[in-house]
């Protein structure tokens, strides 16, 4: 089999239906309309440091096999951090930038990063890509390539391929066939039941109310309303107003259709804050949060507790709502392994990589087993 390699250094250069119909459309975040909507909305582009340039693979029936690839020019919005590393690399006389990554902009959610078409033998595909994928950086000089967030089989047979493998830890929640909210409160300890009900309690003793939207009940105002709570959060945390633009709220945001899940709190019939999910068929992924000002227990309630309620009511497995927060496992939300993988380029960086990796991956294991006793479940979940 031939397989010829190229480049795109804009998603215009593809359209929907050809992207779509190898990556499909369930997990939103390899959707065209999702990626080229970051590229076109200048969230995703040269001038912000993420330089598309998707992998796509060609062989004599078509269109084998689509990659997210981007040239970085700095470790941004990532949240696979290897700030150390590019120390390393100027210490060493190197350049660490640009370098290759495969990942969702601003997006840590596990999920595919390379997709075949149907049929096509994803091992030999894979072997396809990680030579285009070399080549294509021995050329240019780059000094690494990093798919962040794949899944555990292909995190796995990356490590056996010779791309170094991170692990770090996120919190999600799973469906355990619950009937409803307190269904799944059953299974606490007394202790965290009572606080857990009490945190939901103080959001109503506010005078707040909180409102579910789905898809086309997302309305303009909606999405302009949202993009205000986000910008000022942002502004208040970190000095700038996001890595999102309004027009990516405004403008692509909706064009995910039911994936779309907006909860809206309100006071005084005011809209004050808001959370953004989006959701494939059997998880629903937390994004994003904003409020004009602060209020006890608001977060919890519209990023965690609503999420987990829209799980239970629509059956979906599992809830993602972003990464870090150790504050999550009390609240039932538990421990689980994300992967990375590096290949570095220059053999004596690549070593010290993997000696680095190694011993990360001990004491990743360590938080882990640690994490979980945490939990705030009568008994560990089996």
């Amino acid at each position: 089999m031939s397989v010829h390699a190229e480049f795109l250094t804009s998603l215009e250069r593809i359209s929907a239906g050809e992207w779509n119909a190898v990556t499909g459309t369930d997990y939103p975040f390899l959707r065209h309309e999702f990626l080229y909507g970051l590229e076109r909305t200048g969230c995703a582009n040269a001038e912000t440091g993420w330089q598309p340039c998707h992998l796509l693979l060609r062989d004599e029936a078509g269109i084998l096999a689509l990659m997210p690839l981007y040239l970085k020019s700095h470790s941004y919005g990532e949240y696979v951090f290897d700030w150390s590393w590019a120390d390393a690399w100027q210490r060493s006389g190197l350049h660490y930038y640009p370098k290759l990554v495969t990942a969702i902009p601003f997006t840590p959610a596990t999920g595919p990063r390379l997709c075949a078409r149907t049929g096509a033998d994803l091992n030999a595909t894979w072997q396809a890509a990680l030579a285009a994928v070399r080549q294509f950086a021995d050329r240019r000089g780059i000094s690494s390539w990093h798919v962040l967030f794949p899944e555990e089989a292909i995190a796995a047979q990356l490590l056996q391929a010779g791309l170094h493998r991170r692990t770090a830890t996120q919190f999600h929640w799973f469906n355990e066939a619950y009937t409803c909210f307190e269904d799944f409160l059953a299974g606490f300890t007394s202790r965290k039941r009572k606080s857990l009900r009490r945190e939901r309690a103080r959001v109503a003793e506010q005078g707040l109310t909180l409102k579910t939207l789905c898809g086309a009940d997302i309305s303009p105002r909606h999405w302009q309303q949202f993009y205000r709570f986000y910008q000022q959060t942002y502004a208040k945390r970190s000095g700038h107003g996001g890595y999102l633009s309004r027009e990516f709220f405004t403008q692509v945001a909706p064009l995910l259709g039911e994936q779309a899940v907006m909860v809206l709190a309100y006071r005084d019939d005011q809209a004050v804050a808001g959370a953004l999910y989006f959701r494939s068929k059997d998880t629903l992924y937390g994004r994003y949060w904003g409020c004009e000002q602060e209020y006890d227990c608001l977060h919890f309630e519209a990023c965690y507790y609503r999420g987990i309620e829209y799980c239970i009511a629509m059956g979906l497995k599992r809830f993602d709502p972003g990464a870090q927060g150790e504050h999550k496992i009390q609240r039932g939300f538990r421990p689980v392994p994300t992967w990375s993988n590096h290949w570095i380029a220059d053999p004596r960086l690549s070593a010290a990589v993997a000696d680095f990796t190694r011993s990360e991956a001990l004491h990743s294991a360590d938080y882990l087993r640690d994490a979980t006793t945490l939990l705030p479940f009568r008994e560990p979940p089996g």
